[in-house]
């Protein structure tokens, strides 16, 4: 389903490591975990699991429960969802300055919906976690380990800077705690509770701090496109897990895929428990978009759906850098809510990659930013984000379309 290209790790044994909780470890016994890296050193593995058992949840339980709460208002059409943030986080650019920055960028485009929607807007931040990549191929063009982010090994193109270090993974841990400093203190300085999430992909880190059934490495978690196998360890985690949790579907999800997802993940069908993230295409959303939504709808999960612009209209320019342009990631928001009104479907909100930066790494928005630029501020470790200016060129197309829109008949119903 998800076309792995490398040789996953398996979860076999009673446990994985000293001190996982007994009912996730008979889950996850035997399950195939995708897009793992081939760690050169499994006893360093297991000393560092053991050290991350050890140490303090990063978020609190309650928090996680107060962000369910929110995300059922979204679910039951009373309020939005933003979620935004960097590709990939880096240990060198988690700095206060940039975090703000991002910060900054969330609660602005946050405000400018709220104020066209007339709902209140929730603000989720890919940030304090976001530290570990899926890759289409294990190894890259240069011939070097893809990168996987840095709670695995560093960006440089060296085959020693490549190779995979689990201590990264308590870095990782570190600057997390970090960051979630920042993240209060703009909270309390801008009297709006911020939540956190990342993509749950290195089970060696998320493992050791599930908590109580919690996983409190972040506030909300998701699955991504390359690692959704129905049958795979990520799936038998989230069935574990309290958390508000996410699932990305690309186009090639039939709508039988995505009702078995939400029976599993959502067997009591909780608003606010389950979002779906669709990452289509601007070309494919209206196509593959409404029969996903109308079987969902009709089953009666009571989900967020969430639209990613992003990942669905990526290309990679002659020179080679990868890059998006503002008018595709527009027409695919355009076609998410065009399709949520024809349905009648509450259109819960965007998942974006962005920046408070002054980056030049997605083309195109009011700047009217050229492929020749590209390599001016091209600072990302991954994938192409919006900057803070066309971050607000798109939450302003969102509020023209919002504007227009009138509100869902039943959205006030429980």
């Amino acid at each position: 389903m998800t076309g792995m290209t490398e040789t996953p790790t398996s979860y076999d044994g009673p446990t994985p490591y000293d001190g996982i909780e007994p009912g996730l470890a008979r889950s996850l016994a035997g399950r195939v975990a995708a897009q793992q890296p081939q760690w050169p050193d499994g006893t360093a593995v297991r000393e560092v699991r053991a050290e991350l058992a050890e140490l303090p949840p990063l978020v609190e339980a309650d928090a996680v429960g107060r962000l369910t709460g929110r995300l059922a208002e979204v679910a039951l059409g009373r309020a939005l969802l933003l979620q935004g943030g960097d590709c990939a986080e880096t240990f060198a650019q988690n700095t206060p300055d940039h975090l703000r920055a991002n910060l900054r960028t969330l609660l602005h485009c946050a405000t400018v919906l709220e104020v066209a929607s007339g709902l209140p807007v929730v603000p989720v931040g890919r940030i304090a976690g976001q530290y570990a990549k899926p890759r289409s191929k294990p190894v890259g063009d240069d011939g070097l380990p893809a990168y996987r982010g840095d709670i695995v090994h560093s960006a440089l193109a060296t085959a020693e800077a490549r190779r995979p270090d689990p201590r990264r993974m308590l870095t990782a841990y570190a600057d997390a705690q970090a960051a979630l400093g920042t993240v209060r203190a703009t909270a309390a300085e801008t009297n709006t509770e911020v939540f956190t999430s990342h993509e749950a992909l290195l089970l060696d880190y998320e493992l050791p701090l599930v908590r109580a059934g919690y996983g409190l490495s972040g506030h909300f978690l998701w699955i991504g496109e390359r690692t959704r196998d129905m049958d795979g360890a990520h799936l038998a985690l989230f069935r574990h897990l309290a958390n508000p949790i996410g699932l990305k579907l690309g186009p090639g999800a039939r709508p039988e895929q995505v009702l078995a997802y939400a029976e599993a993940l959502d067997p009591d069908r909780r608003p606010g428990r389950l979002t779906l993230i669709s990452r289509m295409g601007a070309d494919r959303v209206t196509e593959v978009l409404p029969p996903l939504v109308s079987a969902v709808a009709a089953a009666g999960h009571p989900v967020v759906w969430l639209c990613d612009p992003m990942h669905g209209n990526t290309r990679t320019t002659a020179s080679g850098l990868k890059t998006r342009h503002f008018d595709r990631i527009a027409a695919e928001v355009e076609g998410y809510f065009a399709v949520h009104r024809e349905l009648d479907s509450h259109p819960g909100g965007l998942h974006l990659e962005f920046t408070g930066d002054d980056v030049t790494e997605c083309l195109g928005g009011r700047e009217d930013l050229r492929e020749e630029q590209l390599p001016e501020r091209y600072l990302t470790a991954c994938d192409p984000r919006l900057n803070g200016r066309q971050s607000l060129d798109l939450a302003r197309l969102v509020a023209e379309i919002l504007l227009r829109r009138p509100a869902r008949r039943d959205a006030v119903r429980v």
